[in-house]
């Protein structure tokens, strides 16, 4: 993978981006509707031979010779390696670096396409649907349809993300309940 350094070397692809950078965005800040692309990272056969062999030893996964006899004519990334490139592009580009909460998990997860040595790849985030939490108001929920697309624009895998974030300092104590 070509590594991003440490403020990372990926970028933003979109015409638009946060007007928020992402050291200052809150949960205000996730509008519905907004698409945003970031990337890319190129993935080296060495990288997910690495991965597998710590990870995923499965042959289509670690051993190049077995792989191209396999279903997949050739050897593909496991698709929890895929999910990790992905991870570093919405943490780098995507979630907020002050005020994520973590998340309760991911919906509809599915790798659709194999990620092969060579390929680059970009995020893609829609924001679906935002609202304030009813039980603890000083935070929100940010639902996003996340796609790592491949040079072709194939997908190696999409999901559905839920995001808990904070709301921006004083939006809760000035009584502004708006979010989606």
């Amino acid at each position: 993978m070509t590594q991003p350094g440490p403020a990372g070397s990926t970028r933003t692809l979109s015409d638009s981006d946060f007007t928020a950078p992402i050291g200052d965005r809150y949960f205000e800040d996730y509008t519905p509707g907004a698409v945003y692309e970031y990337g890319s990272i190129t993935v080296s056969e060495a990288e997910i031979l690495d991965f597998a062999r710590a990870f995923d030893p499965q042959p289509i996964h670690a051993d190049p010779a077995a792989a191209a006899r396999g279903p997949f004519g050739g050897l593909i990334a496991s698709g929890w390696h895929t999910t990790s490139v992905m991870m570093r592009l919405f943490a780098d580009h995507y979630l907020s670096r002050v005020a994520s909460l973590g998340s309760p998990g991911v919906d509809e997860l599915r790798w659709q396409v194999p990620l092969r040595p060579g390929d680059t790849v970009k995020l893609r985030t829609t924001i679906v649907e935002t609202r304030v939490s009813r039980s603890k108001p000083d935070r929100g929920i940010v639902i996003t349809d996340a796609e790592l697309l491949n040079q072709h624009d194939g997908r190696p895998i999409t999901f559905r993300a839920v995001n808990l974030l904070l709301r921006r300092p004083g939006v809760v104590a000035g009584g502004d309940d708006q979010g989606g």
